[in-house]
């Protein structure tokens, strides 16, 4: 297992309270890679990263889910999927030069909304919920959205640089007040003394045993998570048939090069007349 990019959920036994801890240092690397984001859209997507791998982490059969605040202002997407074999991978829409200097989300998004999409095999469309966005920061979204969808007290802790993005969750299970009736509050309340240095660098086992010592915690095996989306030729060459020869050679002969940008995947695709021969394929001679 790659122990730099990791999902690691425990359980606080006695307290009925259970939790996540995200850390992304390779992954979150390779989807800024060949970006050029100001540093506050980045972090916002380095946070959004690490939850949508707690919360893929978390689902409760296999399925692709995909994450994504929409909005009217300068960023107008922040985009991240992720497989049920952690695979993730995402992406920010920015307006270039309209992002200024300590931003914040709900002025960078505008009037937005969180929208999940789940795919499971046998699905004939993926299931689909929106909605509106509530906070003004990644974990204030996500803490709304987790206590909506499983009807239980959530709290996040997110922390992001060039260099790693991580995430902390606890969730409250039902019968943790009948365990201990000040248990949830003082948890999140040793929790909320936890820096964002810590949650880039301490190991779980460290933080957790920094956060709660007096504890009973039991630490189940942490899963990978990876980026590994290869480029996919024969797909995008499959679209450009779809779209149509007449159309596509027009676009060529007005611009030269035909250029196709995966955004999500982070792939860029080039086609001159050469290549467009071959995708609706053709012989020409030279």
């Amino acid at each position: 297992m790659n122990s730099a990019n990791f999902v690691q959920c425990f359980l606080l036994e006695n307290l009925d309270i259970r939790g996540s801890m995200v850390r992304l240092t390779g992954v979150w690397q390779a989807l800024l890679r060949n970006r050029a984001y100001p540093g506050i859209v980045a972090k916002l997507l380095g946070e959004m990263a690490a939850v949508s791998a707690v919360i893929a982490g978390n689902l409760k059969q296999p399925g692709r889910l995909t994450f994504q605040i929409q909005g009217r202002g300068p960023v107008s997407l922040l985009a991240v999927d992720c497989t049920e074999s952690l695979n993730l991978r995402g992406y920010a829409r920015v307006e270039q030069g309209a992002v200024g200097a300590g931003a914040d989300l709900l002025s960078l998004v505008g009037d937005g909304r969180l929208q999940l999409s789940l795919e499971t095999e046998g699905m004939e469309q993926p299931y689909q919920s929106f909605v509106p966005l509530a906070g003004n920061s990644i974990a204030d979204v996500f803490t709304r959205y987790l206590e909506q969808s499983e009807q239980q007290p959530a709290k996040l802790w997110l922390a992001c640089d060039e260099t790693a993005s991580s995430a902390l969750l606890l969730q409250k299970l039902p019968d943790a007040d009948a365990r201990d009736a000040d248990g949830w509050t003082r948890i999140t309340t040793l929790a909320d003394t936890v820096k964002s240095g810590e949650l880039l660098v301490l190991t779980p086992a460290a933080l957790l045993h920094r956060l709660f010592a007096e504890e009973d915690v039991r630490i189940y095996a942490a899963r990978a998570v990876t980026h590994h989306w290869p480029p996919e030729p024969e797909k995008v060459a499959a679209m450009l048939r779809a779209v149509g020869e007449e159309e596509i050679r027009a676009v060529l002969a007005e611009s030269g090069e035909l250029v196709i940008r995966d955004e999500l995947s982070n792939h860029t695709y080039r086609f001159d007349s050469k290549d467009i021969d071959m995708v609706f394929q053709l012989r020409t001679l030279h």
